[in-house]
């Protein structure tokens, strides 16, 4: 895959040992730029995967990683001050789902606190641009698909989403105030190598290879955009590469959720593919080369029936798309945990 090239700048990416962060990170080094990455490597799940994840970036040329809680706002601008970078990239957050219906209050202190301090240091110390992670979910309960960056996101199912739809109206604010470049990417279900151990490929590989069940929820039927991680870095960087803009010809009377008057944008990252959960569990039990025990469940709190992309507004805006089968991905994240876990 070839990646748009640019003079070699500096990143800040905030959440490098996390798995979006660590794939970034590894993309920009090999493209000559400086990376210097925080993260607070907190226990939402084994510290033990983040660090070996970090261990792949230390060491290399232009890398350096300070252990830093974005939520912290005077060490943020600290490091800012210090780096001057001339990029964030801020992947930084509390993710899952279903994690906020039992911890709500570390959503508020990593992905609201913590945005407020990353915009405040982009305030105090201008960047070229900010790009930063949302998420599919803030769609919420939305059945009219694909979904469009256009279409209404004002009635989450989960905190989780809600914080990320406030990230978007937070930087639309510091964009409008002090003209910061700011562009928001709504993920889709991010999956591959060195993925997060509270996602279904890593929870279904695992039981199925050890043999137990796997929960499958809402008795399968649910359409997931499972998009894969190198068309994930691969948009993230050609996003960060061309600064938000704002829109020309914007109307205020028909104001855009996607687009401003302010150099803001948002963006769809997914597959444009969406499949059948059912159907995602068969290819994955067929690379693994061994049949699921499945047990069937009703719908979890904070679950959606269905997440899909569009993403014409990305091609457009970068001249890309991701586009890995879901097969060709799935045994690549299969191949690594095999070797990850020596089994």
């Amino acid at each position: 895959m070839t990646t748009v090239t640019s003079s070699t700048s500096c990143y800040l990416v905030t959440g490098v040992a996390g798995f979006i962060g660590m794939h970034t990170a590894a993309a920009l080094l090999a493209q000559g730029h400086a990376v210097i990455g925080v993260d607070s490597l907190n226990d939402y799940y084994a510290v033990s995967l983040k660090q070996d994840r970090l261990a792949t970036l230390q060491g290399q040329p232009g890398f350096r990683f300070v252990p830093l809680d974005v939520a912290d706002a005077d060490a943020l601008m600290a490091l800012m001050a210090e780096v001057q970078p001339t990029h964030v990239i801020h992947l930084a957050a509390q993710p899952g789902v279903r994690y906020s219906l039992e911890n709500p209050h570390a959503y508020v202190r990593a992905n609201l606190q913590g945005f407020m301090s990353v915009l405040e240091a982009c305030r105090r110390h201008p960047v070229q641009h900010l790009v930063y992670a949302s998420s599919s979910s803030v769609y919420g309960g939305n059945l009219k698909t694909p979904f469009c960056e256009t279409d209404a996101v004002d009635h989450p199912v989960s905190l989780y989403a809600a914080t990320k739809k406030s990230n978007e109206l937070m930087a639309h604010a510091y964009s409008h105030l002090y003209n910061i470049p700011t562009t928001g990417l709504r993920f889709f279900t991010v999956y591959g190598p060195w993925g997060r151990p509270d996602m279904a490929p890593w929870l279904f590989t695992s039981a199925i290879l050890e043999g137990r069940d796997i929960k499958v929820f809402n008795h399968g039927q649910m359409l997931r955009d499972f998009t894969y991680i190198d068309d994930i870095v691969e948009s993230v960087l050609r996003v960060a590469a061309k600064p938000a803009t704002p829109l020309p010809g914007y109307d205020p009377h028909a104001p855009s959720a996607a687009e401003s008057n302010a150099p803001y944008r948002v963006f769809n990252i997914g597959n444009q593919q969406p499949l059948p959960l059912m159907q995602f569990i068969s290819t994955l039990a067929e690379a693994i080369g061994r049949e699921p025990k499945m047990v069937m469940l009703p719908m979890q709190a904070g679950d959606v029936l269905v997440t899909a992309a569009q993403t014409d507004k990305l091609q457009a805006w970068v001249g890309f798309q991701p586009e890995t089968p879901l097969a060709t991905g799935l045994q690549a994240f299969v191949q690594w945990y095999r070797r990850y876990h020596h089994v």
